[in-house]
């Protein structure tokens, strides 16, 4: 167990990379489409992608069992299967859509307000309040579930709250009306790690992300569809940043969060995806020629020191 643990984590950390790098082709799309056209877009994109892989695993294991049925061994339906009756595997399915609407749906109220919330406050701001989900979840989680975390945990996470201030905040700290629909996306972003937490030890990790998906595009795009003017040239010319964001970050990344929460804990998964600031920051600095504060470093050094606090296992935890 401890090893799929290590390998979840090094899964979350592998998607906040991706989600980081992610950022500079937003910023690059963004000069060609509106918000949520491109948010309608990358998520078609990624709902097609991971449609097609759950639609090939689905085949394949349907195929396994039939061939295993066909010699008369017995197949027992467990999560992510398939029975030859259809009796347990349509419970399994229906688990599997539920949780997907309901990760899409957050999805997309995240991704939408923090879009809006972006036009009205400063991207640092902006940064440090979505990041505030890794301080959400662990409440959120206790309030809920009444589910503890250690207090190593909650040190890492106010750790990473400091780390992301010095990273993301270079001027006064006061709420306008962006910072109120940036909050507003930090809860939704905290819901839907908590929904994908519940959901993912349900239902099948990629059938759940493709429905996700499908969901956030569909819904993405009747909202476009009322409040901006989406057209076939703007997305034409934003191809390439839609399709990294729509593949690698859509596809990729959200797929792997769902499966690396199969084996982390929430709030350890909030703290570890949270670092998608500090590669943004990174890939910026690379792929922009954006310059890096000595007060940035800073916070880069502190996000990362509290990542690596929270893996540190306590005198007395139990092994498992």
């Amino acid at each position: 167990m401890k090893n799929k643990q290590v390998l979840g984590n090094l899964l979350l950390l592998l998607t906040a990379m991706i989600w980081g790098t992610a950022f500079v082709f937003q910023r690059v799309g963004m000069d060609s489409i509106e918000p949520v056209t491109f948010n309608a877009a990358r998520m078609a994109l990624a709902a097609v992608m991971v449609g097609a892989l759950a639609f090939v695993l689905r085949q394949r294991n349907s195929k396994g069992i039939a061939r295993q049925t066909d010699a008369g061994t017995p197949v027992h339906g467990t999560a992510g299967r398939l029975t030859p009756q259809g009796g347990e595997s349509k419970s399994q399915w229906s688990r599997t859509w539920k949780g997907g609407i309901c990760c899409g749906l957050f999805l997309t109220a995240g991704s939408v307000f923090q879009q809006m919330g972006v036009v009205y406050t400063t991207a640092g701001k902006a940064g440090f309040i979505t990041a505030m989900y890794m301080l959400l979840v662990p409440i959120l989680n206790f309030l809920l579930f009444k589910k503890k975390n250690s207090w190593l945990v909650w040190l890492a996470v106010f750790l990473g709250v400091g780390g992301m201030y010095l990273l993301c905040v270079k001027e006064d700290f006061t709420l306008t009306r962006g910072d109120i629909l940036v909050c507003i996306c930090a809860l939704m972003f905290s819901g839907h790690i908590l929904c994908c937490d519940y959901f993912v030890k349900l239902a099948s990790a990629v059938e759940l992300a493709a429905i996700q998906f499908a969901t956030a595009a569909i819904v993405s795009a009747v909202i476009a569809s009322f409040t901006e003017n989406p057209n076939w040239a703007g997305i034409v010319a934003a191809a390439v940043p839609i399709l990294y964001c729509g593949v690698v970050s859509g596809g990729i990344g959200y797929t792997l969060q769902i499966v690396a929460q199969t084996f982390t804990d929430p709030a350890i998964a909030s703290l570890l995806m949270s670092l998608e600031s500090v590669f943004a920051v990174i890939a910026g600095s690379v792929l922009l020629g954006e310059q890096m504060s000595s007060r940035e470093l800073l916070g880069c050094a502190v996000m990362f020191a509290a990542t690596i606090l929270v893996q540190i296992p306590l005198p007395g935890e139990r092994k498992t």
